[in-house]
């Protein structure tokens, strides 16, 4: 229980630490551009303490799962005092304000990438895409007699492709005797013929993928394709996965594909530390981290990616106003948007509570 206890906290520390550094993203790329940065702080509530330093104001509040960053000037809504309007964000260049505003979401990015840098040097990468790597052979195995060797891919079996190793199992199982087995080595295509014997052959696939320090960062980079295609996949999917949502909260099985709160993440991860299962708990880290990154740079406000689309809205338009002899007109008036804003929120605010309810009364447990 001490282990689960641990767990916990310890990711729901991680997540502070993931909010601090997007908030830190904003706040160094307006920094940077000389825009005036009025308050940097992490958490909501009353203020456990604060200083002021370089005219930003930098604090702690009481609950410290979120934060902001309070930027002069960053939509029309925001009274700017007469000494801030040199340094106020909207009389900055269009990509300078792109910069300061996906500097939050490309920490996540970073932080992803650093996580996964530390497990390839470490504990390895996980096989995420269940790659049908030949890991070891069984010595006197019917694979070994037949010719297959540590790194074989292993690509069809019985005239059937085998993407993954789970499909490999698949079709060993139907087989039995002398089967056409297909393998990939150093890029060629070998044939084989195996003596399948109770539908297996002897041979191991890889759970996770060690590299070295050098090796990692090609293994990251095919690593990260994957989760971000994942990631995108789990965001398109998202509408269709809430009924089951619902269905869990009362009292229906809970899907392990559904969508999970941070409360749902910082279970898992007490579990994970539990059993001991560390490359999972970096893995979830990883994974929030990219799939914040993606959701803050969508194009709807108040997100940041909604922000970076009004900053190109007006750069296209006043563009176009030129074409046609006109003056650049003023910037975008944010009442005009409130009601499209106020939508985002209620949807993103009851797709969060939804999951928080599902992650406290059925959640999702690890096998």
């Amino acid at each position: 229980m001490l282990a689960y206890a641990f767990g916990v906290v310890l990711f729901v520390l991680c997540i502070c630490l993931s909010v601090a550094l997007h908030e830190a993203g904003h706040l160094l790329a307006a920094k940077s551009f000389g825009m005036k940065v009025r308050r940097y702080f992490i958490g909501y509530g009353p203020t456990l303490f604060s200083f002021r330093r370089g005219g930003t104001e930098y604090g702690l509040k009481w609950l410290p799962l979120g934060g902001f960053c309070d930027i002069a000037g960053m939509t029309t809504l925001d009274e700017v005092k007469p000494d801030e309007v040199p340094r106020a964000m909207w009389r900055f260049k269009a990509w300078q304000r792109t910069v300061v505003m996906a500097a939050g979401p490309v920490s996540h990015f970073l932080l992803g990438l650093v996580v996964l840098y530390a497990m390839a040097t470490t504990m390895g990468l996980p096989n995420l895409a269940g790659t049908p790597d030949v890991a070891a052979v069984t010595s006197g195995a019917p694979a070994q007699a037949a010719g297959v060797q540590p790194g074989d891919r292993i690509v069809a079996v019985a005239g059937r492709d085998t993407p993954t190793y789970p499909d490999v199992i698949a079709a060993l199982r139907r087989s039995n005797g002398p089967t056409p087995v297909e393998v990939l080595r150093q890029g060629k295509p070998v044939p084989l013929n195996v003596d399948v014997r109770g539908g297996a052959i002897g041979v191991t696939f890889p759970g996770l993928y060690e590299y070295n320090a050098v090796t990692a960062v090609g293994g990251v980079a095919g690593f990260t394709g994957q989760m971000f295609g994942q990631t995108w996949q789990r965001l398109i999917e998202l509408p269709q996965r809430i009924p089951a949502v619902v269905h869990s909260i009362f009292g229906g099985e809970r899907d392990p594909n559904t969508p999970v709160s941070v409360v749902g993440m910082s279970r898992i991860g007490g579990e994970a530390v539990q059993q001991g299962l560390w490359p999972l708990f970096f893995l979830l880290l990883a994974s929030f981290n990219f799939f914040m990154g993606v959701l803050n740079l969508l194009p709807l406000l108040p997100l940041d990616g909604g922000h970076v689309a009004v900053i190109w809205y007006e750069r296209v338009r006043n563009g176009v106003r030129r074409l046609f002899g006109k003056a650049a007109a003023g910037p975008v008036d944010y009442t005009k948007l409130l009601g499209a804003t106020m939508v985002v929120v209620l949807v993103g605010g009851a797709v969060m509570l939804l999951t928080i309810a599902a992650d406290l009364v059925n959640p999702v447990r690890l096998t």
